[in-house]
């Protein structure tokens, strides 16, 4: 495929994430950051910035795609300025949570393509995980296009019922930051069972990061296989595993991933 023209909207955290695992997954593409805030990071020279819509108005005009990286809360207003910019053939490609397929054709016009990704930020390493829904004006190049740039930077998945998304974005989306806390949760633990606090927390990191390399490594797998293998009857694993599996853990989760669903919903609103 011909090099992309492609407008990023909002260069914060995820959005940052996506455009690294694109220059670092070498996608040949003309890049536009539109962000109004100033950037805390160097751009590389390729990419053309941008802190207004209407300041990048000639190359909206000729973009291929514009990904659409800002808060919800604000997407509203970013619309209505992209719109009589935009031209019709450009796929808009938004990764804000709980913003539906139709809001986007409500502004744009029924005929524009439109996808929806949730992605997350392991994205900036390569190790993302991305869910994807297109609408019906959606080509196979587009399509394809959303594919290539979402691979670079990790797994992709579509979907055909859009209302999963909000699921998806409560497991995957906010996902790396529970296993943040977890790293967090288990430093504490082990200071409190006396380890220095400098230790604890490097053990606990890297506990973590050994875990999710090791199913990495055994995609075929399941993770109750992969946790059985590390407890021996009557061991320690074992004991621990009595007081974490009392069915208390499972409840928090489905508890915390049905607000954060719960969330997304009320996003759209």
């Amino acid at each position: 495929m011909p090099p992309l023209n492609l407008a990023l909207v909002g260069c914060g955290k995820m959005g940052s994430a996506l455009l690294n695992g694109w220059i670092k997954g070498k996608i040949e593409a003309d890049f536009t950051v539109i962000n109004p805030s100033p950037l805390s990071f160097s751009l590389p020279r390729s990419v053309y910035y941008a802190s207004s819509v209407q300041s990048a108005a000639a190359r909206l005009a000729k973009a291929d795609m514009i990904v659409l990286a800002v808060k919800p809360q604000i997407m509203a207003g970013i619309c209505a300025d992209l719109k009589p910019l935009v031209p019709e053939t450009a796929l808009i490609l938004s990764i804000a949570a709980g913003k539906t397929i139709q809001s986007f054709e409500q502004v744009f016009g029924p005929a524009q393509p439109v996808i929806r990704v949730m992605p997350n930020t392991p994205a900036a390493i390569g190790k993302g995980a991305s869910v994807a829904v297109a609408n019906k004006n959606t080509s196979p190049d587009d399509k394809a296009r959303t594919t290539r740039l979402l691979e670079c930077a990790g797994t992709l998945d579509w979907l055909e019922d859009e209302s999963l998304l909000d699921a998806v974005t409560a497991l995957s989306g906010s996902g790396p930051a529970y296993l943040f806390y977890l790293i967090e949760v288990l430093s504490e633990a082990g200071i409190r069972n006396g380890l220095p606090p400098d230790l604890s927390v490097k053990l606990a990191r890297q506990t973590v990061i050994g875990a999710a390399a090791l199913a990495e490594e055994n995609p075929e797998t399941d993770a109750a296989t992969l946790r059985q293998n590390v407890t021996s009857p009557g061991g320690t694993t074992e004991a621990a595993l009595k007081v974490l599996m009392n069915g208390e853990m499972q409840d928090i989760f489905e508890k915390a991933l049905s607000a954060a669903r719960d969330r997304g919903k009320a996003l759209n609103q």
